[in-house]
């Protein structure tokens, strides 16, 4: 489906693929995986053709659509479910082609329209957004009166119903709640074209994609299999490199030592001329260099307080007006690790923030340890970073009587190197970033860590390396994620804020996956009026 031959690219100062090749198959679903800053983002950018190469070629067959899903769609007045049936450009331009058609053409476009199956479409364009948290009332609301968030959901509902031959798709479940990723991963095993997903969600990289698209050191590699496949392959192909290495280096030492010994002798010459002809031949196996990831450092608190930590009886939640949640009845011990599941809108962040400290109950009675350290990270709190803020500047605020050499080796500790400690805000990644407030917020040992969507700018090794420090954390933790391998590995319970409160959820990751996939199944299954209100905002 799409061919790539020695592609050259250069950039900022750096070269980016290096002779780097690819064949993909028609139909072929793969993941787009590497460290932040390798080039996945500029190789969709060199697909689409919004870069060009300096050398080498990518073709894919003549006609075939290529489709990626753009920043945000626009905030028109055309309504939702119009917004989507648009984006078939074919079934658009035949309908439009429709209303001034000569009466000899009129036949063939019926026609054509029933080969695609444009009757259909509206009820599969209505089950996509569905399945992305949208509402049957939602359907006839203009796309003016959705936020940037939803805006960028109906983009990839539309990328995904015009089903173009290859789909690019980058990071697509950053701006999803866990249930959205969930319906997204369900839909991409199905997807009938070939696709390329960049992404750092390892469910969705095992249980959507059937190969992994590595990008390192300027090369494109291709692997059979999901991540964990990957994974397997990568260590066996480091293992063997290293056996060749080490047996090439023996076989070196062994050569050069002869040559060594006898070069000077007139008998044995012929003999050393041949094996250092044999050493000048010997290609030097190179080892597979292993990126390491810095560690994140969630201290424990000193001592453990009292249990509960929190009991919440008879309690509501809001801003003013009409509650957000009432009637919890809620206990948090010392040692708990709650995973807070539910749709976008229906109060996760509202209970975070109460949790926190920093919105008080509307009614009802908290029982709560005056003693409680509280750690809070939260999504929007990389958004609002200071952008002319350097890290050396944020850690002397939160640690003015440390000293310089104290501060910047805790910093290095978070794995912020002296290089990028004075780098402004602006000039740091998103990974970078979200790494420093995370190790920010647990600096203080606080005795309940509150995570709300704390891997949106990670890649997968930073997951891993977050999901170690949370296993060996000795507090307790509130998390809202989109990354369900990470709540099946830290979450012990699970609460569901759903109809206005939020209670124990009756079963493990795997039933609320099927209780999310078969609510999807309906079409567009309403919702009530505060997540209306909520997408608005």
């Amino acid at each position: 489906m799409l061919q790539i031959e020695n592609l050259v690219f250069n950039a900022w100062g750096r070269r980016f693929f290096d002779n780097a090749s690819l064949n993909l198959p028609p139909t072929a679903k793969a993941g787009l995986v590497g460290r932040n800053g390798v080039g996945k983002s500029t190789l969709f950018k060199l697909v689409l053709g919004e870069l060009q190469p300096d050398g080498g070629e990518i073709s894919w067959p003549r006609g075939a659509r290529i489709g990626a899903v753009a920043q945000e769609h626009p905030a028109t007045p055309i309504s939702l479910l119009d917004t989507i049936l648009e984006a078939d450009t074919v079934r658009h331009g035949l309908y439009a082609e429709l209303e001034t058609a000569e009466p000899e053409r009129i036949a063939d476009i019926y026609h054509r329209l029933e080969e695609i199956g444009a009757d259909r479409a509206p009820a599969r364009a209505a089950e996509i957004l569905a399945g992305l948290g949208f509402s049957t009332e939602d359907l006839a609301r203009p796309m003016s009166e959705f936020s940037g968030g939803w805006r960028m959901r109906v983009a990839l509902a539309a990328a995904l119903f015009s089903e173009p031959d290859l789909l690019l798709l980058d990071e697509p479940t950053n701006y999803l709640d866990l249930e959205g990723a969930m319906w997204l991963e369900a839909r991409l095993r199905k997807y009938p074209n070939a696709a390329i997903i960049i992404s750092h969600d390892r469910e969705l990289l095992n249980n959507s994609v059937d190969c992994i698209l590595h990008v390192r050191e300027g090369k494109l590699d291709l692997y059979t299999g999901g991540y964990d496949d990957f994974e397997r392959l990568r260590a066996e192909k480091s293992r063997l490199l290293s056996a060749n290495r080490a047996k090439q280096e023996a076989e070196r030492a062994h050569l050069q030592s002869f040559v060594d010994r006898f070069r000077a002798k007139a008998s044995k010459a012929a003999q050393a001329q041949s094996r250092m002809k044999r050493l000048a031949k010997l290609e030097p196996v190179g080892a597979i260099i292993e990126e390491r990831v810095a560690p994140f450092t969630l201290p424990s608190p000193a001592r453990p307080l009292a249990p509960p930590l929190m009991r919440l009886e008879g309690a509501s939640i809001g801003y003013g007006g009409e509650p957000i949640l009432r009637n919890l009845n809620l206990r948090l011990d010392v040692d708990d690790r709650i995973g807070l599941l539910g749709v976008n809108g229906a109060g996760k962040s509202t209970f975070a923030k109460m949790a926190a400290g920093a919105l008080a109950l509307a009614e009802g009675r908290m029982q709560r340890e005056h003693r409680i350290k509280v750690g809070w990270f939260h999504q929007h709190q990389i958004e609002a970073m200071d952008p002319d803020e350097t890290a050396i500047d944020i850690m002397r605020r939160a640690r003015p009587g440390d000293s310089e050499t104290a501060q910047r080796s805790k910093l290095a500790h978070f794995g912020i190197g002296f290089d990028k400690q004075s780098t402004t805000v602006e000039h740091l990644s998103g990974g970078e970033r979200a790494r420093l407030l995370l190790n920010m917020v647990a600096m203080a040992a606080p005795h309940l860590l509150i995570l709300d969507e704390p891997t949106n700018h990670l890649d997968i090794d930073s997951r891993r390396a977050l999901l170690d420090a949370l296993n060996d954390y000795q507090g307790a933790v509130i998390l809202i994620t989109h990354d369900r391998s990470l709540m099946e590995l830290v979450a012990d319970r699970l609460w569901l804020a759903a109809d206005g409160t939020i209670a124990p959820f009756d079963g493990d990751m795997d039933d609320y996956a099927r209780l999310v996939l078969d609510r999807a199944r309906g079409v567009a299954p309403g919702q009530n009026k505060k997540n209306k209100q909520k997408r608005a905002a």
